[in-house]
């Protein structure tokens, strides 16, 4: 097999030459521990700060407001538990989606068995939140909203700004999980007035292991980890220096090369969708089809299997992912494929392919290539696509 096409970007990126190249120092000559006071220490500690300058420039925040973690899914459990446990005296009610990443569906689920309520919104076809229900939903009791930027399946943009603005209105901490949004929408805390943001650095090219929170000043919040004095006693451990300049040095690169990156992804996405859907019979095209991720492409393939489709598509040198959990050993289609109302049958004919930087336009005509060919030889093989060809 020749042909070898990356079309998963959304799960993880490579790393950028730029961003390796600023790490490597950090595994060796710089290899200091920060809370040192000698000059290996002060080293490695100027590079910690300068890193948390640089993110907090990238999304307008202040650099006291920005801690580092290991993930994007550590972040959301701090950002969910460390609010709820901390403003208990005020309430015990999370309003959420029920298209949220498990990091935070399962952090709300754990929440639940503790004394906390939750609410789980309902989205449209599209994957849009009610705002009108969210509106409802809020009590006296209410002390956290938590709603994704951008969804990681289906690539729908909620609407940030105006939940932010309820929130605000009602006095209740609104959070969202930007992991799918840094380095492909713009984002500026102040401006989005959100009161916690959460990112990763492994979606904009640079290492895995390393992940970021936003927490806006006077948020009461719980430490997540109890022990050293490391991210202002919040979140204690000996920081992973080398992959937080890493991190720092790909945000810079994504908000940098912003315009380019979405015109890029964006033209690819398209043409990879009208080539779907202009050359394929029965599919859908999920998520809204203007206010979503620029490189993200998901569709859903009436009468075959996700799993059989993408180890097809594998065979042929192209890496792709499903919205069905079967590919992790559970027969359960996608939760937010069900939360916009596809039936069983359906949803697990989905197909998520998301474009990156390295994507190019030969990519995406040979990927339109095979999966026309796939797509008719699985169906060949579908009793049901059989009794649709004739006429049941």
């Amino acid at each position: 097999m020749d042909k070898k096409i990356y079309l998963d970007y959304s799960a993880t990126t490579p790393m950028k030459k730029e961003v390796l190249d600023e790490m490597l120092p950090y595994f060796s000559e710089k290899f200091g521990n920060a809370s040192s006071i000698h000059s290996f220490g002060r080293e490695a500690k100027a590079a910690l700060d300068s890193s948390r300058d640089k993110i907090a420039k990238a999304i307008g925040a202040d650099s006291k407001e920005i801690f580092f973690t290991g993930s994007g899914s550590e972040a959301d459990n701090w950002a969910i538990k460390g609010v709820a446990f901390a403003n208990r005296d005020k309430g015990n009610h999370i309003i959420t989606s029920k298209i949220e990443h498990h990091a935070v569906l399962h952090v709300c689920q754990y929440l639940e068995k503790h004394g906390f309520e939750v609410t789980y919104l309902d989205v449209d076809e599209y994957g849009m939140v009610d705002l009108d229900q969210l509106k409802e939903s809020i009590t006296d009791k209410t002390i956290l909203i938590t709603i994704m930027f951008v969804n990681n399946e289906i690539g729908t943009i909620q609407p940030i700004k105006e939940i932010a603005d309820i929130a605000k209105k009602n006095n209740v901490y609104f959070h969202t999980d930007a992991v799918q949004a840094l380095g492909n929408v713009p984002i500026n805390v102040k401006d989005l007035e959100v009161d916690l943001m959460n990112f990763s650095s492994h979606k904009i090219y640079g290492p895995k292991g390393v992940g970021g929170i936003y927490i806006r000043k006077g948020v009461k919040i719980d430490p997540f980890i109890h022990g050293g004095a490391q991210e202002r006693k919040r979140r204690a451990g000996t920081e992973n220096i080398a992959g937080i300049v890493g991190f720092a040095k790909a945000t810079e690169l994504a908000v940098e090369n912003l315009d380019s990156h979405i015109k890029h992804v964006k033209a690819l996405r398209d043409k990879l969708i009208k080539g779907v859907l202009d050359n394929i019979d029965h599919v859908r095209l999920n998520g809204h089809p203007e206010k979503r991720h620029p490189g993200n492409v998901n569709f859903c393939f009436e009468y075959i299997e996700g799993e059989a489709l993408l180890l097809s598509l594998d065979m042929v040198g192209i890496a792709g992912s499903s919205g069905s959990a079967c590919t992790s050993g559970s027969l359960d289609p996608s939760h937010v494929l069900m939360a916009i109302g596809l039936p069983h049958e359906i949803a697990h004919g989905s197909l998520r392919l998301t474009i990156g930087d390295f994507t190019t336009e030969e990519d995406i005509d040979y990927v339109i290539e095979q999966l026309i060919k796939i797509v008719d030889r699985l169906r060949q093989m579908s009793p049901l696509y059989e009794k649709v060809k004739g006429g049941q």
